[in-house]
This record gives structure tokens, sequence and C-alpha cells, in this order.
């Protein structure tokens, strides 16, 4: 049994003539982009170091690594375009199709999937109309799953651009992109304020981020995070009254946090055999059973 060409073209199987070098930019945007490279790469000793930020500088300009993107960070380096391509391919914070002006990423990783990430993604795919690495079509979102954001304490937790949003639902990451696609402002729970992932990528490119406000914003870790590090340095954590269920405390009152204040989601009552009296822990049946 033969197969047509244009059968192999829908497969995506190309068995005619090798793929033609990359075009090259237009020479006023190559122009720029070279003002910009050469300030990256005079920052090292070695030019071939600067090949990360550089590939944060095309995907700056496109929104992705295009093949035009690898020949020019081959061009300035003076490395073979295998090499940027290797480079380019490895590393997931390099995308190789055009994607959304706002990366969503839910972090489906073991902790933050048990506590509602698997939900969180499985919801915005039907609220999308997308599937995992696929952009809406009006070109805003696009919508992924990923592994550990670094923020277990606060999980589930879904990324915008590389900003947390933190102890996410359902319902809160679905208003969350449909703010984004009417473009109505969206604060992240830590961090610098948003912007498009093209202005994300500049600034990792390494140069200064000059929005109002941006660098002032911090992304540091709440109290939940910061626990064991106290402890670590010999301070000693605040004391904690359990009292017997069912009994009201006597003297102390509740705690109520202050507006200040970032807790985990996992600080919050859940009913669970522990909280709830009508379902108690313990074996249900005798040893031996």
């Amino acid at each position: 049994m033969t197969t047509s060409s244009s059968e192999r073209s829908e497969r995506g199987v190309s068995l005619g003539m090798p793929e033609l070098p990359a075009p090259a930019y237009p020479d006023d945007v190559r122009a720029r982009l070279e003002t910009d490279a050469r300030e990256v790469i005079a920052r090292y000793p070695d030019s071939r170091s600067a090949l990360l930020p550089l590939l944060h500088l095309v995907q700056s300009e496109e929104g992705h690594v295009t093949r035009t993107g690898m020949r020019f960070c081959a061009d300035m380096l003076d490395l073979t375009t295998a090499e940027v391509t290797a480079v380019a391919t490895f590393y997931s914070m390099y995308r190789r199709r055009p994607s959304g002006d706002y990366q969503v990423g839910v972090c489906t990783n073991t902790l933050c999937a048990v506590m509602g990430g698997d939900a969180i993604f499985e919801e915005l795919q039907e609220h999308l109309g997308v599937g995992n690495g696929e952009t809406t079509d009006d070109g805003k979102v696009t919508l992924e799953h990923i592994e550990c954001n670094a923020a277990c304490d606060f999980a589930p937790v879904v990324m915008v651009n590389w900003e947390f949003f933190d102890n996410q639902t359902p319902e809160s990451a679905k208003r969350m992109v449909d703010d984004l696609r009417a473009g109505r402002p969206v604060a992240p729970t830590r961090g610098a304020p948003l912007c498009t992932f093209k202005e994300t990528a500049r600034v990792l490119a390494g140069f200064p981020d000059e929005r109002e406000g941006a660098v002032e914003a911090t992304g540091s870790a709440g109290p939940a995070s910061l626990i064991g590090l106290k402890l670590a340095k010999g301070e000693t954590a605040p004391a904690r009254v359990v009292h017997p269920r069912g009994e009201a405390p006597r003297d102390t009152p509740p705690h109520e946090p202050s507006p200040t204040e970032h807790l985990s989601s996992h600080d919050a009552p859940k009913d669970t055999s522990a909280s709830d009296p009508k379902h108690p822990s313990g074996p249900v049946a005798e040893e031996g059973e």
C-alpha cells in the first residue's frame, strides 16, 4: 500500500527537499535587535553565555522563538543554528509556536493537584474551549498545565506570565481569564503587575522594567512559607492553643487574620475527619477483622 504526497503532507511528513534557511529579520527590526543584543553580550566574559537572554530577547519580538530568531542568535554569538536549537528546545520557557498575550499555567504537580489544580485545569479547558498548550481564538490566553510553581504553601497555584495567583479555585480562575480576555485589570497575589508575555520576555532578557510600581512590587513568600525559615533562625513560633472539641476558649479570643496576612489555603478550616464530629477519625473495624 502506497501513501500519496497529500496524505504525507496531512500527517506532517515531508520527504522532499530540506527546509530552506530561515528568513532574516527586516533591516529595521534587525538593527534594533542588534543594539539590544550587543548590550546583553557585553555583560558576559564569554559571548555564548548570553544565549539564554538572547532567546528571551527574540521571544519578546514575536511572542515565541522562531527559526528567524534562532538564526539571529546564532549570527550574534558565532554559533551554529543547531547549537541554538538544542538550547531553545530544551527549556520549556521558550515557546516554539505562536501563543497568547497571557500564558496561563496551572500547576498540576502532586500537592496542587490534590488541592484542586486538576479540577482548575479541566474546568479552564472547557471554559476556554482549548486544550493543553492551545490559544484562544482572540489570541489572548494560552493555557497549559505545568509542573511545580515553587509555591506549594499556597496550593493550588496558577501563574500568568510567571506571576503568582495563589489559593485558586475553578471559579476564581475562570473569572481571572475572563477579565484578561476582556481587558479588565487583573492583579497577581504577589509580585509585579501583569504585563504581556512579550513584555515579560524582554524583562527576562535583562532589560529594566520601566512600568510604574513594578520594581517596588515584591514577590516574596508569605507567612506560611516563612515559618520554617524563622524556626531555623532560632525564632520562636507563636503558641497555638488547641481546645477540646466542643469547648469554647476561656480567655483568648480567636485569631482573626489581618488584611495584610497572606495565609495559605491549608490554614482554612476544612470538614475533615479531624474537624467534623459527624465523621470521626479512627478505624471502623476491630483489629484482625
